[in-house]
């Protein structure tokens, strides 16, 4: 994944990546319908909370605070509608309009969901893991204005190059056997949100559908038809929720934020 840009996400930053993008050019699909099983809380773990907000509800307020963002589809599960809205939205008002759609089985049938739900007029979808509460306007629009910049590309993703030395691994029956250790700059860690201008996203969404094929993220299913996706830096502190151990972490730095 080619990187176009190395310096942190600033508010000035994105105030500058943002000139000449129209507001509230993207629609922005958070994708919430997972069950949370590593979590471990039969509830989930987006209604948990975190500096005396639900998980979801700072991610949902970063998007509503990004300029380029004008319009907000909640993918979750259909018995959970009321109670998200309820604990989650009511509670802490949103400025951007904000619909429903249904998750499904998969994380990609989600993806096709709420992408389906995105209204009319929309130049790009950016998709977002409900479960990362740390991420902040200014990525949104740095990434946002990213994609823009250059015709040629069809998605943005966040994220950052390698910094861990990775192993391909053979499990054998001495043990999980490292077998090669490829150059950590060949690799980057990706996040969301991943950014895409609508037509390249839904015309892969409906290859992958003809032809079978299920990506380990969205990027990879535009990625499959030959789209150009590429890499922008974004602060490493956008991680995702995902065991009970992170919780801790992402508490204190959402109360360093916010204080």
């Amino acid at each position: 994944m080619e990187g176009v840009g190395t310096a942190p996400v600033t508010d000035g930053a994105a105030s500058c990546a943002c000139d000449g993008v129209r507001e509230g050019v993207a629609c922005a699909v958070i994708v919430a319908g997972g069950s949370g099983t590593r979590f471990g809380n039969p509830g989930g773990k987006l209604l948990v909370e975190a500096a005396d907000r639900p998980l979801i509800a700072w991610t949902l307020a970063a998007f509503d605070r990004a300029r380029t963002i004008g319009h907000i589809v909640i993918v979750c599960q259909p018995a959970r509608r009321q109670e998200m809205r309820e604990a989650a939205i009511d509670p802490y008002p949103l400025a951007t309009p904000v619909a429903f759609a249904d998750a499904g089985a998969e994380r990609q049938d989600s993806t096709v969901s709420g992408v389906a739900a995105v209204p009319a007029g929309y130049d790009v979808i950016a998709i977002h893991d409900a479960a990362r509460p740390l991420i902040s306007p200014a990525t949104i629009d740095v990434a946002v204005a990213e994609l823009l910049r250059d015709p040629r590309r069809d998605g943005v993703v966040c994220g950052q190059a390698a910094i861990d030395t990775l192993k391909t691994v053979e499990e054998q029956e001495v043990g999980t056997r490292f077998v090669d250790t490829p150059p950590r700059s060949r690799f980057w860690c990706v996040q969301t949100p991943q950014v895409f201008r609508t037509h390249a996203l839904v015309q892969a969404i409906e290859h992958a559908a003809a032809d079978g094929f299920e990506g380990t993220d969205d990027a990879s299913v535009v990625e499959h038809v030959g789209g150009v996706v590429v890499g922008v830096e974004a602060p490493r502190d956008n991680i995702k929720v995902t065991v009970p151990e992170d919780l801790p972490l992402v508490e204190a730095l959402l109360r360093a934020r916010t204080n």
